[in-house]
């Protein structure tokens, strides 16, 4: 079996490490002592006089590269333990001088006259640059700085937690980030068979979706009748930012074990008239936050058009990953004025006597799609709370969970709804096995995502609202808006 993202980014350090090496070494520097991983209080001095040398301009540019180089070396070679150190080092010791924002505010407030306001200007600009930033900037300039920069990002977000240092920090590589990405500098990719085996073995490591199970299952999605595309940087052309895989079928697709059986015949995409999206995967955790995958569905769309020209329908087939972490607690609860008197009697008679919320909670801990009787006895009552959960639960205007929220700001219409779509472990523990079709309709999807990101509109199909309809209570009465 193929590498997973621990072992592909150990390979990524490896490589890294090589090239610095070499980098140092051109410049004919040598390496005065070594730093232990996990960074222990004695080697601390030496660090920060490492930082300090990176902020000091002598000795040209390539001696600058080297320092950084050095400095990046240390930081790869380091333990989780020692990571966290070196950071919040970098984040204290190299952050904002409010001592010099304050005197660059004063000589703006003190300006007279345009050439003094501009002059002020560019000093207070020049002052809320924290020193770390500088830092940072520097890694970009080294060979594969741009992905080093990233997997750093990748380490802040596990670590940040309510350290006001580290996110600060966190917030100042972010912004980096951003400003170094640009839609003009992504080049879209197809993936085939005959792609690069490296860069197989990491479609499989980053799938986050439906988990790529061995080879031929790749191979499986990666068919006549399959498309898969990516997003791949300037500065990172071995590493896909974010994929969707794509199945070319006629209708649109109600569950995804048919999409991902091996067995079944391979279909002419000349007879497909509808690309269904099942996985979009974002394959850097430190680009989380930075988006780009509305851009890649309209790009997929124009080109999977241009070469299908019978495609009518462009659709995803998407699980609800949010629906039981909101659901679960209150079930746990115990408050059965989520549910219609229809939906507590269905409930009562699989588990007699018994408070309803909970029962449904320990019904849902169980196999019980396996049941027919019972998934029979609950379609009705969890479809509502599905439909519910995604019409209704907003955090502020947007949608709780998080890929109807990413859909609907693309300008996607809630289509449809699927029961028992997804039975995997995974399927029935974040979305009681339910999968939602959102449908991407060109000519309505600037108007959805115009309603939905300025007022927090939903466009829905009549058969999602006739589900909603069902619950015993408007949204805005259960759980937390």
């Amino acid at each position: 079996m193929p590498a997973n993202v621990s072992t592909i980014r150990r390979r990524t350090v490896v490589n890294l490490m090589r090239t610095w090496r070499e980098l140092k070494g051109a410049a004919r520097r040598k390496v005065k002592r070594q730093v232990r991983p996990d960074l222990p209080r004695e080697d601390m001095d030496y660090l920060q006089r490492q930082m300090v040398e990176c902020l000091v301009i002598r000795g040209g540019e390539v001696s600058a590269r080297a320092r950084t180089a050095e400095l990046g070396r240390i930081y790869l070679q380091l333990t989780r333990r020692g990571r966290e150190r070196f950071l919040r080092m970098l984040a204290r010791d190299f952050a904002l001088d409010r001592g010099k924002v304050d005197e660059a505010m004063e000589r703006y407030k003190k300006a007279q006259n345009d050439l003094d306001f501009l002059a002020a200007e560019h000093n207070l600009r020049d002052a809320l640059i924290a020193p770390r930033v500088q830092i940072l900037r520097q890694f970009n300039t080294l060979p594969d700085g741009f992905k080093f920069l990233v997997d750093m990002r990748a380490d802040l977000l596990s670590m940040k937690r309510n350290d006001p240092g580290l996110k600060g920090l966190e917030r100042d590589l972010k912004e980096l980030l951003k400003s170094l990405f640009d839609i003009g500098l992504l080049d879209l990719d197809e993936i085939t068979w005959n792609s690069p085996a490296a860069l197989l073995e990491k479609l499989i490591a980053y799938e986050a979706v439906h988990k790529i199970s061995s080879w031929s299952d790749l191979k499986n999605r990666l068919d006549f009748d399959r498309r898969c595309f990516a997003f791949f940087h300037n500065k990172m052309p071995n590493e896909p930012l974010i994929f969707v895989e794509v199945a070319l079928v006629r209708g649109m697709a109600d569950n995804i074990h048919d999409l991902l059986n091996e067995e079944s015949p391979v279909g002419d995409p000349l007879e497909a008239d509808t690309a269904i999206f099942y996985s979009i995967s974002n394959a850097q955790s430190g680009l989380a936050g930075i988006s780009f995958g509305n851009f890649l569905i309209k790009r997929v769309v124009a080109m999977i058009s241009s070469e299908l020209k019978d495609l009518k329908t462009f659709a995803t087939l998407s699980p609800v990953p949010g629906f039981r972490r909101w659901l679960d607690p209150l079930l746990e609860k115990g408050d059965e004025s989520l549910l219609a008197p229809s939906d507590i009697s269905a409930i009562k008679q699989l588990r007699p006597g018994n408070n309803a919320s909970r029962a449904l909670l320990d019904i849902l801990n169980s196999t019980w799609h396996e049941d027919i009787k019972i998934s029979a006895a609950l379609k009705q009552p969890l479809m509502g709370l599905v439909a519910h959960y995604l019409l209704n639960e907003m955090k502020g205007q947007r949608a709780l969970d998080p890929v109807a929220h990413f859909h609907l700001s693309n300008g996607a219409r809630l289509e449809r709804m699927n029961w028992l779509a997804d039975t995997s472990l995974k399927g029935m523990r974040e979305s009681a096995g339910v999968m939602v079709n959102y449908l991407y309709d060109p000519s309505d999807i600037d108007d959805n995502h115009e309603r939905y990101v300025t007022e927090g509109e939903i466009n829905a199909s009549k058969q999602i609202r006739s589900l909603l309809r069902r619950q015993a209570r408007p949204l805005s009465s259960i759980g937390q808006r």
